[in-house]
C-alpha cells in the first residue's frame, strides 16, 4: 500500500479521521470535485446534508475504483459544504459514517472542509475531491 494515514502525538485523535498521510507511490490520482448526483445527474438527497454527504463519497469511490484505486489511497480530500456551520458537523459525519460502511475504509485521509456560498447546482449542498497515491 502506498498511503499510510496517522495521528501523531500532540494533535486530537479523532477516530474517524487522520490528520497526516504518508504516500511512497508514484502514480498521483486527482478526483474532481463529486457531488451528489446518480449516474444520470439527478441530485440524490435534495435538501438532506448527511444523504449528500454519503452520495458524493460514494461518487469518489466509484472514480477512485475506475482507475483501480479505493479510499486507502487517498492522501487528502477537500470538501466544500454550502452555508456551513459548526452545527452541522453531525449531520456530515453522519454521512461520512455511511458511506465509510458502504466502501469498507476507515478512518478517511487528513482532508479540509471549507464552507462555501453555493456550488454548481443550487441543490448541491456538499462537493468532495481527493487525491490519491498509487505504486
Amino acid at each position: 500500500m502506498a498511503v499510510t494515514l496517522m495521528n501523531p502525538s500532540g494533535l486530537p485523535q479523532i477516530p474517524v479521521y487522520r490528520q497526516v498521510s504518508i504516500a511512497t507511490g508514484s502514480k498521483l490520482v486527482f478526483v474532481a470535485g463529486q457531488v451528489a448526483w446518480d449516474a444520470e445527474g439527478v441530485t440524490v438527497g435534495e435538501g438532506d446534508l448527511a444523504a449528500q454527504v454519503e452520495r458524493s463519497y460514494l461518487n469518489v469511490g466509484t472514480a477512485l475504483a475506475a482507475v483501480g484505486a479505493s479510499f486507502d489511497d487517498v492522501v487528502k480530500l477537500t470538501v466544500y459544504v454550502v452555508d456551513w456551520t459548526p452545527d452541522k458537523m453531525p449531520l456530515f459525519l453522519e454521512g461520512v459514517a455511511r458511506a465509510a460502511a458502504k466502501l469498507s475504509t476507515t478512518p478517511m485521509a487528513p482532508g479540509t472542509l471549507i464552507g462555501v456560498a453555493t456550488l454548481d447546482v443550487p441543490d448541491h449542498l456538499v462537493e468532495v475531491e481527493a487525491t490519491a497515491v498509487l505504486d
